[in-house]
């Protein structure tokens, strides 16, 4: 999951959480731009700037997390001829989109964006009674977020330049970056607003068309949004939305006419994924997949600040995050302090669980009865293959709150330590030496983030450069610009989100040769 840090969000000093009561809730099903509430909830899929109904006949049904009450068993769950219907929708409006003056695509992302900013508490709302993020700590940033990234990419809409070559050889070469035509998003349950907005904004920007297909756990988000699109004038086909399940997915990755998928969820599905585009058309894939994190805290670390980055970066989303700190190596001078801080805040942050529309709760539930069950498996049997410091067991007995929980003395080969729990489960173990770490926090099938905690500089750079990871912080752990590339090695993935990176994903050089001689 892409996720702004609540320290650095853009908008974390201009949204504030706000309980919206039900005369609010009223106000807001009226509102003829954003009809959409907990009691009139977006099931539709939208293909070509309207809500149709699905000619399949299957439905999702969708639950609260908070006390797994059902929210809706009649959501769309888009079939192939659903899919047909999008795509030849996007083929129809690419030849007119890609041919849209940069600035006008500009002006109608920006419009976007002032719309999420204006209805962002309803979009978090949305997100809130299918996922379980409480807006005071997450819901805000990740809409907010949203925000931010169709007005970054608004702004690369006349700026991303293509490429000349110098002619002393008799011909002039120039190379121009085309948009690929119908392109895919299918994102996570755990950002399913903000992860959209990363895929969207560069794919429009450069003049593609984009379907999203949002996870069968939070689809009320990603379906509002599209009403703001309309209203923000994008013509029809530009932008559309299929619910579905991973059926859904598959007539997607296999289709003969969509040109680039960019997926983010687990490494197992973005196996299938790429697999299935391979076997298709051979189709553009981006692939942002898990993810089991270290953090290296050296002896001479600011305590205070790593214990608060290192904790923040596992209980960030209820430890549903891909980038989050879950292997915490601590150099054996501090060990001791470093434990009992990290302890006693872990154990702060636990009081923080609540319900998610209270606006003091900063922890939330996990997503959904199937995730809770795994988590609840790994705390199981992680206590047969660590020793349990603190947490380790549900919280209440309704809904799927589990407290945050941390193993000590975890063998390296130990499940805990090797594979992604995506919860607030995390490891933490002592090294010795600079040498002896490094091979520990390489160990891993993954390389998505790591984070070094030193005031030595030059060791700082030293360890980050031989961290085999995509992204690495120094002094802060778990974060994401959209200025600076997101993604990561190995089995994280393949290819990178944001800024001018991203935009090369979702074009094609073209290069047009001038014979000067003749």
């Amino acid at each position: 999951m892409v996720i702004f840090h609540p320290t650095v969000a853009p908008l974390s000093s201009r949204i504030q959480f706000v309980p919206l009561n039900m005369a609010e809730q009223e106000a807001s099903a009226a509102d003829a731009t954003f009809p959409w509430s907990k009691s009139n909830l977006p099931k539709q899929l939208f293909i070509n700037n309207e809500f149709v109904a699905a000619k399949s006949t299957k439905k999702l049904e969708v639950y609260n997390p908070k006390d797994g009450s059902l929210l809706a068993n009649d959501v769309a769950l888009a079939g192939e001829q659903d899919v047909d219907a999008a795509v030849a929708a996007a083929e129809a409006a690419f030849p007119a989109w890609r041919k849209t003056p940069a600035t006008k695509k500009r002006d109608l992302l920006l419009k976007l964006a002032d719309l999420i900013d204006r209805y962002t508490p309803n979009l978090a709302e949305l997100t809130r009674i299918s996922m379980g993020a409480p807006f005071s700590s997450i819901g805000a940033f990740e809409t907010g977020g949203s925000a931010e990234a169709f007005r970054y990419f608004a702004g690369w809409c006349d700026k991303f330049a293509g490429e000349t070559y110098p002619q002393d050889d008799g011909f002039l070469k120039i190379v121009q970056n085309e948009p690929l035509g119908v392109t895919v998003g299918i994102t996570p349950w755990n950002g399913p607003t903000a992860v959209a907005a990363f895929k969207a904004a560069p794919a429009l920007a450069t003049g593609n068309c984009f379907i999203l297909k949002p996870s069968e756990k939070t689809p009320f988000s990603s379906l509002a949004l599209a009403t703001l699109v309309k209203e923000a004038g994008f013509p029809p086909g530009v932008f559309q939305v299929l619910t579905g399940d991973g059926t859904t997915g598959a007539l997607l990755a296999t289709h003969m006419k969509v040109r680039k998928i960019s997926f983010t969820g687990s490494t197992a599905t973005g196996r299938k994924i790429q697999e299935m585009a391979a076997k298709s058309n051979l189709k553009r894939v981006t692939l942002e997949l898990g993810g089991k994190s270290p953090a290296v805290v050296f002896d001479d670390a600011n305590l205070e600040n790593a214990i608060t980055w290192c904790v923040r970066a596992i209980c960030l989303n209820t430890g549903q995050v891909c980038v989050a700190a879950s292997r915490v190596y601590v150099q054996e001078g501090i060990y001791d302090k470093f434990l009992e801080g990290y302890k006693k805040a872990m154990e702060e942050q636990g009081k923080t669980i609540g319900d998610p529309d209270a606006a003091e709760t900063q922890m939330g539930p996990i997503v959904d009865k199937a995730q809770f069950d795994r988590v609840s498996g790994f705390l199981e049997r992680g206590r047969s293959q660590g020793t349990l410091l603190t947490g380790g067991s549900r919280v209440g007995d309704q809904g799927y709150f589990v407290q945050p929980t941390v193993f000590t003395d975890v063998p390296e080969d130990a499940e805990i330590c090797k594979k992604e729990i995506f919860g607030p489960v995390s490891i933490l173990n002592k090294f010795k030496t600079e040498e002896e770490i490094i091979a520990k926090a390489n160990d891993t099938n993954y390389g998505l983030m790591a984070g070094v905690f030193t005031q030595d500089i030059n060791r700082a750079m030293r360890v980050s450069s031989e961290l085999d990871s995509g992204m690495v912080g120094v002094n802060c752990m778990s974060l994401t610009f959209l200025t600076a590339p997101f993604g990561g090695t190995k089995e994280s993935g393949t290819g990178r989100e944001n800024a001018i990176h991203v935009l090369r994903t979702y074009t094609e050089p073209k290069t047009i040769m001038v014979n000067l001689t003749y």
